[in-house]
């Protein structure tokens, strides 16, 4: 294994010219908080639009009939794939598979900067979504639902966001590592498909409307987007990957 003094993390290195980015750590830190914010302002306008402006005194028409169809076609068999899909990201999975995410880039690049990044678009997403949730404050849907509610609003899907950030973060990683083989196709392919069974299985069991997970996984994603463009914009060279 190859591994570059300046791909470690050294505090002693945050003001200088990072080489990965081409940018000091502070102002790439800078960088993203001002992503985070510009999100959060996007976001929570459109869930303001939405909740107080176009719809003030009702639910919109598709989002009520999807969760109402939903709620009036559930099985016993549709109700435990459900609460394994939104188990995906639950705020324990998304700990343990980020915590495990962290270490196993560690151990298998030897370098931190890829863990970083990992631990960046998970904590930038929650972060954001606790704030757009704290400013729009959509009731969840008026049908009976299958987990306990938590304090934080419908809108938008934390559990959607959480999982395109946080799978996505892992696939892009990933690919970006040398070559890809059959079984890491495999892997990624399947973590592509975690963000889309965790959005359906939120609005099946009634926690969220159509529009909290679309506009859940739109936050993510660019979140994810932010996170990849300032911290990890290049592919490394080979060298750096132990095969």
């Amino acid at each position: 294994m190859h591994q570059r003094a300046t791909d470690v993390l050294d505090p002693e290195s945050s003001d200088v010219e990072h080489p990965r980015t081409g940018r000091s750590r502070a102002l790439t830190a800078a960088l993203l908080v001002l992503c985070a914010l510009g999100l959060w302002l996007s976001l929570a306008g459109i869930g303001w639009l939405l909740t107080k402006v176009l719809y003030p005194d009702q639910v919109p028409p598709f989002d009520q009939a999807v969760v109402e169809w939903f709620a009036d076609n559930r099985t016993p068999a549709l109700d435990i794939a459900t609460r394994v899909g939104t188990g995906l990201s639950d705020t324990a999975t998304a700990i343990v598979v980020a915590t495990i995410a962290f270490f196993v880039l560690r151990w298998r690049l030897g370098r931190w900067h890829e863990s970083w990044v990992v631990v960046a678009a998970i904590a930038g997403e929650l972060l954001v979504f606790l704030a757009v949730t704290a400013t729009v404050m959509r009731d969840r849907p008026d049908v009976p639902r299958l987990d306990a509610a938590p304090p934080t609003s419908s809108f938008p899907s934390g559990h959607t966001a959480a999982a395109v950030a946080l799978y996505g973060c892992i696939v892009v990683i990933l690919l970006r590592l040398g070559r890809p083989g059959p079984g890491r196709t495999v892997i990624a392919t399947l973590l592509c498909l975690f963000p889309l069974i965790v959005a359906v299985s939120r609005v099946y069991r009634g926690m969220h409307y159509p529009s909290d997970v679309v506009f859940g996984a739109i936050g993510g994603g660019l979140w994810l987007l932010a996170v990849i463009l300032l911290l990890y914009p290049r592919r490394p060279a080979p060298a750096d990957v132990r095969e």
